[in-house]
């Protein structure tokens, strides 16, 4: 590893590394890319990614030439090689700052700030939706810092980023299949086995395929107040996007069966999106409201999100932030 990506490492103003096939290099920085000087070429940067998967067993060559990792201190690498990289071995590594976040970060107002707090202690469902870079796994981890600490929560994650400074956590991490092509547990499979770890509160890192089921079911059977990840453009398109990720599991459900699935687990979608400037921000607040569909609690304007309307599920203590 050369000294300039080592210093890259170790800022904790770096959030992300990008090394590009030819050479290039950009980190992000306050959530704007800007170029970077890393010299490594080709076969360099082939031997900066071997060194660091070989300890987890992992490979990148021309029949695996895509792989996964999470590197020691909980940054998460993804690395792509050619012939499938046009131009040169491409790497992303995302780094995860330890610096606390608030919810007061996400350019809340008090009474958003207030809703959130409320719907997590009232036990609400939370789907968070957002594109890549949005702060979506930010914002998990802030909220379930807001769960009460007697509660044990288990994380469910594809790699692990979550890094929660609570006194009752289990973390568990899916595996891809090893150079035999065995060995593989998928999320879904983890979705499974936790409920039989007397979860008090499922947190689901990315909801990307058929486990979108199996956490419908979780969600329906008594784990309330859990909270998972969806990439989507808004909250509308996060509901329609998890009806077509229950689709792949094959069940032949009928459409109808799925949304009342949905409408019956999710209580609110919460939004959140990365401005031109870089900066985080939470969107809109929607409640899944019967067979009403979406009723927006808050939305964005031009002086920050702003409520609309109360509530109409219950919750204890009764939300009292703004009047009906």
């Amino acid at each position: 590893m050369t000294d300039e990506l080592a210093a890259l490492l170790a800022d904790p103003d770096v959030s992300e590394i990008l090394l590009n096939g030819g050479g290039q290099a950009f980190v992000e920085r306050a959530g704007r890319l800007e170029p970077a000087v890393v010299d490594l070429d080709e076969s360099g940067v082939r031997r900066v990614v071997e060194r660091i998967i070989a300890p987890l067993g992992l490979r990148l060559d021309r029949s695996s030439p895509m792989v996964d990792a999470r590197l020691p201190d909980g940054s998460r690498l993804h690395a792509v090689l050619p012939p499938v990289a046009v131009d040169g071995t491409c790497v992303a590594i995302r780094r995860f700052g330890s610096t606390r976040r608030e919810l007061g970060d996400f350019d809340l107002a008090p009474v958003g700030t207030e809703l959130l707090r409320w719907m997590v202690a009232a036990g609400w469902n939370l789907l968070l939706s957002g594109g890549t870079g949005a702060g979506k796994t930010t914002l998990l981890g802030v909220l379930a810092g807001e769960v009460p600490c007697g509660e044990r929560i288990v994380t469910i994650e594809e790699t692990a980023e979550l890094c929660l400074s609570r006194p009752h956590v289990v973390r568990l991490e899916a595996r891809p299949a090893n150079a035999e092509g065995a060995g593989a547990v998928p999320v879904r499979a983890l979705v499974r086995a936790a409920l039989r770890l007397r979860p008090d509160r499922l947190i689901v890192g990315e909801v990307r395929g058929a486990e979108a089921f199996d956490l419908l079911q979780a969600l329906n059977t008594g784990h309330c107040g859990s909270f998972c990840t969806i990439h989507a453009n808004g909250a509308a398109e996060a509901l329609s996007r998890l009806e077509s990720l229950v689709l792949l599991a094959g069940l032949g459900l009928p459409l109808e069966a799925i949304r009342g699935q949905i409408r019956s687990s999710i209580d609110a979608v919460v939004h959140v999106a990365r401005d031109a400037g870089g900066h985080r921000r939470i969107e809109a607040i929607a409640e899944l409201s019967g067979s009403s569909g979406l009723r927006l609690l808050h939305r964005s304007g031009s002086d920050g999100l702003r409520p609309t309307r109360p509530p109409r599920r219950r919750g204890i203590p009764p939300f009292k932030g703004h009047a009906a």
